[in-house]
């Protein structure tokens, strides 16, 4: 399998012969206002360029939708991925949102599910602390991961916008994937409420599952972003993680 970073969330899976897009935000840098309701909201997004061409970045099999969020799913994506490819979503909802942008293919994720052979489950999360959820759970909304299993491949575990929280350690006992995506740049609201991993929750997913390779996805492209790469590889570095936890630069990938 091959795995390549290519802004934000946003992700390219070579994975058993098909090629995955994961949550397509694709929008130029600076295009969009920041996100209110979020620290450093004056700043506009994205912060960072596409370090590819969209017309290689769409050049895929299928895409996955972790949730509909903003910086996950944009005009310019909906513009650009050709409107009859396998799309998949969490529920019902995200699937009505995808089939309104124009896409006749829209499948939503059951418990287990089979595409191409390759196995795909869907997995919870918790986009924030439970403070902030408590306050701003209609905004933050519902979200999801997903694991892909194949006879030939490494077992890949994209656990999407969330903490650590029971959910993920759920999935990581359940599941043992060899590898795992940690969305990771603490995204803040106001208040310092964190939504999704800082050092501290990648840390406990790190000892959740000893035997992982886990990459830091998510980093430096968002104005709520606390957490930047320099200061992540820091924190690895002085706790002896390096050798298991990547932080890829956008356009960088790994083969497994």
């Amino acid at each position: 399998m091959q795995f390549t970073q290519i802004r934000n969330a946003t992700l390219k899976i070579n994975y058993a012969g098909q090629k995955f897009l994961i949550d397509p935000w694709l929008a130029e840098k600076d295009a969009i206002p920041g996100f209110g309701g979020c620290i450093n909201d004056h700043i506009r997004n994205p912060t960072a360029e596409l370090p590819m061409s969209i017309s290689e970045i769409v050049d895929v099999d299928a895409v996955i939708l972790t949730h509909d969020h903003p910086d996950h799913w944009d005009e310019a994506a909906r513009n650009a991925i050709r409107k009859n490819i396998p799309f998949f979503v969490q529920h019902e909802k995200d699937a009505r949102t995808i089939r309104s942008a124009g896409f006749s293919n829209v499948r939503v994720l059951n418990e287990i599910n089979d595409y191409e052979g390759i196995t795909l489950i869907k997995t919870p999360g918790q986009h924030g602390k439970p403070k902030v959820l408590e306050n701003m759970k209609a905004l933050l909304g519902e979200v999801s991961g997903v694991i892909f299993k194949h006879p030939d491949e490494k077992s890949f575990y994209i656990a999407g916008d969330t903490v650590w929280c029971q959910a993920v350690e759920g999935s990581l006992r359940q599941f043992h994937p060899d590898i795992v995506v940690l969305n990771s740049c603490d995204a803040q609201v106001i208040g310092n409420e964190s939504i999704i991993m800082g050092k501290q929750d990648i840390y406990e997913v790190y000892k959740a599952a000893p035997e992982a390779t886990i990459i830091a996805s998510h980093m430096e492209a968002v104005n709520h972003a606390t957490l930047s790469r320099k200061e992540l590889r820091e924190f690895l570095n002085e706790k002896g993680m390096t050798q298991r936890v990547l932080v890829p630069e956008d356009g960088e990938f790994y083969i497994f």
